[in-house]
């Protein structure tokens, strides 16, 4: 699932959370960290901050923008049964709109909040598929962040680089399949709004292009979208870019020959890991 990797606004929680280690910074009550380098991202990461934005900033200020209207309809009353000149039903009307925006705004944030998590335990669920590749010297990255976009799982193993795109869709009806014919698909025989090919044809370069910039050496890399829950249909042969189930993906990648020596996987997960611990850092 991409999720905008941009450098955001920090949120409300951070901030306080920031004053209060500057504060104790000061009052000589904070030591430094062991850890000599920042720990590497998990799967949903991206989309998990997402979500930390939703419940920190968004979903408070319907509540507190409908409350100040209906704490102002409650003064207009008081004041008009202790007879003073006051305007409730005025306030009163203004109230009921500012809960009926509220609403409609919390709607929005739960449906939103829905697709998040969703997308993040897809992402988990493919993360957990992919573990198994490491028993056979294959190196596993998740939430990969990118310019505008994430890479939600990196593997780089003696069987090739691949990047992969989680996509979890809810199933309209049990039988509902994803269909694949050529470099196009169908999601319960609909187009999705963004061509998942196209995107991670994209990252694939993408990785190609930071991987040769930082090693020196230019490494193929396989795109490959999974559907989580999904039955995968495959009417014409694959091509460069593949569509599975994610419990294939392993032995996908298994049964292809070996292309990469082991050096060759230290030196690019080598340089993989530091660019993702600089980008950790920069938003620290």
């Amino acid at each position: 699932m991409e999720v905008n990797s941009r450098r955001r606004s920090p949120t409300y929680s951070q901030i306080v959370g920031k004053l209060w280690f500057s504060r104790q910074r000061r009052d000589g009550m904070a030591s430094q960290s062991p850890l000599k380098a920042k720990p590497l991202r998990n799967p949903g990461d991206s989309i998990d901050e997402e979500i930390r934005r939703l419940t920190d900033d968004k979903l408070p200020e319907p509540f507190f923008f409908a409350s100040g209207f209906a704490l102002l309809a409650m003064m207009e009353w008081f004041g008009y049964l202790t007879h003073s000149p006051r305007h409730p039903i005025l306030f009163t009307g203004v109230a009921l709109v500012a809960c009926i925006v509220a609403v409609w705004r919390v709607w929005r944030i739960r449906g939103r909040y829905k697709q998040l998590k969703l997308g993040r335990d897809g992402e988990r669920c493919v993360g957990q598929f992919l573990e198994r590749l490491r028993d056979g010297g294959g190196q596993v990255f998740h939430d990969v962040p990118a310019e505008t976009f994430n890479l939600d799982h990196v593997i780089i193993s003696p069987h090739g680089i691949y990047a992969v795109e989680t996509k979890t869709f809810s199933k309209p009806s049990p039988r509902a399949a994803v269909v694949v014919e050529g470099d196009s698909l169908l999601v319960a025989g609909r187009r999705p709004d963004r061509d998942p090919i196209k995107q991670v044809a994209g990252a694939a370069r993408w990785l190609s292009d930071q991987l040769e910039t930082t090693t020196g050496k230019k490494f193929s890399v396989r795109g490959v979208v999974v559907f989580p829950g999904w039955f995968v249909e495959q009417r014409t042969p694959r091509g460069s870019i593949w569509v599975l189930e994610p419990k294939a993906l392993p032995a996908f990648i298994e049964n292809e020959p070996a292309v990469l020596a082991s050096s060759d996987v230290a030196l690019a997960a080598f340089h993989l890991s530091r660019y993702i611990r600089s980008e950790v850092a920069k938003v620290a």
